[in-house]
């Protein structure tokens, strides 16, 4: 390292190395949420995400949308890591550079893309002999390299298998909705549903099982924020569109829902309390700032409505002034989280009460996708053998 330019190399590499190292661990390994805002892994996401958005804009179809969408999690997996790799690749070489090239071949003069060559097939163990060190520091520069390879192959095999079973943990209690909430899941729906004999206890049970569920998915995102990219089976559910069903359900319950106050209320709170938390910190660890929707979901004309629909099933929303601006505080506590994530992910938000001719997912089938007189709904991602 006798020049500026070997010394700017070596401090270069050995920074590039660390950067790459230790977005890893605070990736992969760290399993608490990281406030700081500059990171390799944040940047990546930032930009791939932007570019995927404009891809998937480009397609037509709602459903080919979604699918071009739900390729994005597990494709940004793979290239996250092929940037760590070439990262570490670069650094090494960048290394052996500085040290002044001090490696043997068989045919040439040694350049920094014989360091490039050298340190790629060090990093992947390839060993082809073509290229060798022949300097103490050379040496050490490749054996420490070739064990971060093997270590890198050890972290991909233990980082994938725990990811999916985070996701398949979150996507269990999704599915469930639809017996229970409707698809997608509304908050009016899954009150209808509960309105008769033993509904409020089952709905009691149901605030308490999102009560963990919302826990679980925030330990998880926090943990790990790719997961919030990976997408339902259905088009038409989403993480995003069931926690929102689930808060607005708990709202219209701790404003004052007959038959279900002495029952729910107490958990209904509980639950309406982890699920504020967990859309306040995903909305700060993706730093999206809360923003108001451009329409309101619940007008004074489709409050009535929900109303009128659940007094239909024997339930009795509170009324008058003070229940409306009730209801109004609680929602302004997550709504505006809810449309920022929402805006994100492009996952859309429900309406408190289903459309016209929804059908629940559970009723359909590939070979009855109508459930009898009623239309399709969401299709399922991926094929029909």
């Amino acid at each position: 390292m006798d020049t500026p330019a070997q010394i700017i190399s070596a401090i270069s590499g050995l920074t590039l190395i660390l950067i790459v190292l230790w977005d890893a661990f605070e990736t992969v390994i760290l399993p608490r949420r990281v406030t700081r805002r500059v990171r390799l892994a944040r940047l990546f996401y930032r930009l791939v995400w932007r570019l995927w958005l404009r891809v998937a804009a480009v397609v037509s179809k709602i459903t080919g949308r979604e699918a071009n969408l739900s390729y994005f999690g597990p494709l940004s997996l793979i290239m996250l890591l092929s940037v760590w790799a070439f990262g570490l690749v670069c650094g090494f070489a960048l290394l052996l550079w500085a040290d002044g090239s001090a490696v043997k071949v068989l045919d040439g003069n040694a350049d920094f893309l014989t360091d490039l060559y050298l340190s790629g097939t060090t990093f992947f163990t390839l060993g082809l002999g073509d290229v060798v060190p022949r300097t103490r520091l050379a040496r050490l520069l490749i054996v420490i390299e070739a064990g971060m390879g093997i270590g890198f192959l050890a972290l991909l095999v233990g980082y994938f298998p725990a990811l999916n079973q985070s996701f398949s943990r979150r996507e269990v209690n999704i599915s469930l909705l639809d017996a229970r909430a409707g698809s997608p899941a509304t908050a009016g729906e899954m009150l209808r549903r509960h309105s008769g004999e033993g509904g409020p206890d089952a709905l009691r049970a149901l605030f308490a099982d999102w009560e963990i569920w919302s826990a679980e998915l925030l330990e998880s995102h926090l943990s790990y924020p790719v997961l919030a990219y990976f997408r339902s089976q259905h088009d038409n559910q989403s993480w995003v569109a069931a926690l929102t069903a689930v808060m607005d359900a708990s709202a219209l319950v701790i404003a004052g829902a007959s038959n279900f106050e002495q029952a729910c209320q107490r958990q209904a709170q509980l639950t309406f309390a982890i699920t504020e938390h967990t859309v306040f910190d995903l909305s700060y660890i993706f730093g999206l700032a809360p923003s108001e929707p451009k329409h309101d979901r619940l007008p004074p004309s489709e409050l009535a409505r929900l109303r009128a629909v659940l007094a239909e099933s024997g339930l009795m929303l509170r009324e008058g002034e003070d229940a409306d601006a009730m209801l109004a505080e609680l929602r302004g506590k997550y709504e505006p989280y809810l449309n920022s994530l929402s805006a994100h992910l492009r996952m859309d938000i429900p309406p408190w009460l289903p459309g016209p001719g929804w059908v629940d997912n559970w009723q359909t089938s590939f070979w009855n996708p109508s459930g009898g007189p009623r239309v399709r709904p969401g299709r399922v991602k991926g094929r029909h053998f």
